[in-house]
Parts: structure tokens; sequence; C-alpha cells
């Protein structure tokens, strides 16, 4: 008996002795551990967090769907861009290639029933018409993903909204700047006035030889010198959104805007009915110092010019830069999608600063993202000018805007006056805005 409690009692001693040291201090030459570091700091800390932030994303689908532009440049670029996003994040992308001006069409028609895609590529201006359908959701961003898109060009962000909502993801960004032939003009105008210099001295309308020209009776390039002012289309609040019952096309800065244009007809600077084919003939003939236009003529002014073709932005205007008008493409989520927030992240995916720069090298447009470095000699310029372009209006009340201010143009071409033939074209669009809300 004597010696079972002896063996008790040992084996109680043993025990406790155990646990004191489990409770006692480290010892300082004791082996680290080895999820921690040489400081103490745990090793899989980084690891850890990245692991919350997956735990409190939605699970992960299998595939995702995205209908992509059917053009042939812009289909390689997403095969290649996709494949990194399902190498990262595990899920398959099904790509369909699909014009972006039938994509709509289809998606009211078939998303409903779950045929339509999770991410689908859409120009910017046609975001009104897509919101009032429907047919876009509403991006439910994290605080991450705001953070990633704030890299973003800030006018292209704000065109994918609508009413201050988020419903877009920009991808490319496309406007126009001043393309100029060095064999008559040496070095690009900083100053409007220093255009305007330009066009004083080359121009010779008996040689069908100019100084400047451009399409200045299309609102689209006319925008810059209609708003240099102070003039604009709608008004818009401090989130973008569009008040279309403020109309400042003839207010004071648009009509010296349109009395500006007058005067290039009157001084002979430009001939009346001037338009893109003549200017772009004219231009490749030599016979133009500068003119205004958009990358699309890069390559029949490179193949007419050579080493004498150079590209600037626009000019300024009493110390202000002069702000092009913009169109810009990009993602937006399906209503119908089942997994809006994995559809956000590949839409984030396939415009970040590295897959942006794929894009632009295989396809060629300049992207919306203002991380990537243009170094193009041509495209250069042009993607410094869309940092200061000015998205279309993306309302539907828009569509009531270009004919009015187009036959405006026309009539100060011809020397109407320009006071009252915008206070005309204004009329005219609140008539005609007015009839769409019937």
């Amino acid at each position: 008996m004597f010696k079972g409690k002896f063996l008790l009692t040992l084996m109680m001693m043993l025990v406790l002795s155990i646990a004191l040291v489990a409770c006692g201090g480290g010892d300082d030459d004791a082996p680290a551990d080895p999820d921690t570091d040489e400081n103490g700091e745990d090793a899989g800390e980084e690891a850890e967090g990245e692991a919350q932030a997956d735990s409190e994303a939605p699970e992960k689908p299998e595939s995702l769907d995205m209908w992509v532009n059917d053009e042939d440049s812009q289909l390689d670029a997403y095969e290649e861009i996709t494949q990194r996003f399902e190498d990262e994040h595990g899920i398959e992308i099904n790509i369909t290639p699909f014009s972006m001006l039938d994509q709509t069409e289809a998606i009211s028609l078939d998303g409903s029933s779950g045929q339509g895609p999770d991410l689908f590529f859409q120009p910017h201006d046609r975001m009104g018409d897509i919101v009032l359908q429907g047919l876009a959701a509403e991006l439910e961003l994290t605080a991450d993903q705001e953070e990633r898109l704030s890299e973003y060009n800030e006018e292209a962000v704000t065109a994918f909204s609508y009413e201050g909502m988020q419903y877009g993801i920009p991808a490319v960004v496309e406007t126009y700047a001043l393309f100029y032939n060095t064999d008559l003009v040496e070095e690009a105008p900083q100053t409007l006035d220093e255009l305007m210099e330009i066009a004083d001295s080359l121009t010779d309308a008996s040689a069908d030889e100019y100084g400047f020209l451009m399409e200045a009776t299309n609102l689209y390039f006319a925008y810059p010198f209609l708003t240099g002012a102070g003039g604009y289309i709608f008004n818009q609040d401090a989130d973008g959104a569009y008040d279309t019952e403020d109309i400042g096309l003839d207010n004071e800065g648009a009509v010296e805007g349109a009395a500006l244009i007058q005067s290039w007809f009157e001084d002979g600077y430009m001939p009346t009915g001037i338009d893109g084919d003549v200017m772009n003939g004219l231009f490749q003939d030599g016979k133009v110092g500068a003119v205004i236009t958009g990358p699309w003529a890069i390559p029949d002014y490179r193949d007419a010019l050579g080493d004498s073709l150079a590209v600037a932005m626009l000019p300024e205007w009493d110390g202000d830069q002069l702000n092009s008008f913009s169109g810009n493409k990009g993602w937006l989520v399906s209503e119908y999608s089942e997994d809006k927030y994995w559809a956000t992240e590949l839409a984030l995916f396939i415009t970040n600063a590295e897959s942006s720069e794929t894009y632009y090298e295989t396809a060629g447009e300049l992207p919306a993202h203002t991380a990537v470095e243009i170094d193009d000699e041509f495209m250069g310029p042009i993607f410094e000018q869309t940092q200061v372009a000015e998205p279309m209006p993306n309302v539907p009340e828009m569509s009531q805007v270009w004919e009015p201010v187009s036959d405006a143009l026309q009539f100060i071409s011809q020397g109407e006056d320009p006071q009252e033939v915008m206070e005309e074209a204004v009329e005219q669009i609140r008539d005609q805005i007015a009839i769409m809300g019937q």
C-alpha cells in the first residue's frame, strides 16, 4: 500500500513540474518558434492576411463568361490577359466574340434566362440607356477595389457612372490631338495665339495652302473651343451626375468660342464646307501646317509625311489647357450575373496596369489606367491629352445635342450671328429633350 502511495505521489510531482515549466518564462537560448521570424513576429502574418481577405470574398465560381468585342487584336489581347487571371485565381474564363454594338440587345433578350455574360464591353456614352434598361449592375466596390480604381483616369471612371453611382470599369480612352508637319511648323504651338500665327503666316487659300485646319463644324472637334472660355453642354455636380436642364452652350463662354470659330472662316484660315476628307487630303499632300484629328489618322499620315509628322497636345487658351472630347470603352457587370464580386475582380484585373500595357501593345488602344507609360512618339502625346480630356455626356439626352449644335456651327461658318444661333440651338435642344420625357 505504501508503494502505491509513493508511486502516486511521484507521478503528481512529475505532472506539477511539467506544468510549472510550461507556465514559466521563455529561455533566451530556447529554439525559435518556426512560425516566427528573428524579431519574434509572425512570419505568416501577411499570408494569413491574404487568406483572411480571400475568406471575406464570396466563394469562387468555377468559371466566368465575358463578351469581347469581335476584333482579332482585342480577342488576342484578352486571351493572353485572362490566362493570367486563371492562373492567379483558378477561375476559368470563357470568352465569346461579340460586337459591342450588339451586346446590349442580346443581354436584354437572353440575360434573364442565364444565357448572357458576367462581363460585357461597351462605349461609355451608352451608359444612360444601359442603366435605364437594367442591364448593368451597380458595382458594390470593396475598399481595396476602390483603392485600385483610384489609379485610373478620373474622368474615364466618372464616364462609367450614372447619377452618381458606379456601373463600369474603364478600359480604354480615345481622343484627338494636334498633328503637324515639321517641314512647315518646326515646333508645336503652345498657345492658341501661336496656332493663329501659324494659320496667318501659312495660309494661301488660292493655292489650297493652310496653316491650320480642323472639322470646325463638327461638335466633337469643336468642343474644346466652345468650352475653353467657360461653355459646357450639361452642368455636372460633384459626383459627376448631369443636370440636363442646365445647358451652357449659349452662355458667354460658349458664344466667345463660337465667335472664335467664325473668325477662322471670316479671316480665310478655313474654307467653308471643310470636312475630314478635304482636311486629310490637303495635310497628306503637305499643304497644311497643322490639323486636329485622332489616332486613327496616324497610318495614312505617317505613310504620306514620314519623318515630317509630329503630334502634340492641344494648345492652351488664356493659360488653360484645351480639353478635348473623349470616348471611353469599358467593362460592365451584367445585372443577371450570379457572381458580381468576381466579375468585378475580373474587370479590375484585365484593366490593371500590367493588363493595360498588354492590351495597348496588342490592340493599340490607349489605356484608362494612368500608370501605363506610352513611349510612342505619336500615341504618347495623345495619351497625355486623354489625361485632360472630358468624356462625352453619357445621358440619353445627349442624343438631342449633336444635330442642333452641328447645324449652328454650319450657320456660324457662313456668317450668322453666333449669339443668336447658339441661343436657337439651345432652345431646340430643350424642346427635343422635353419631347423625350413625354
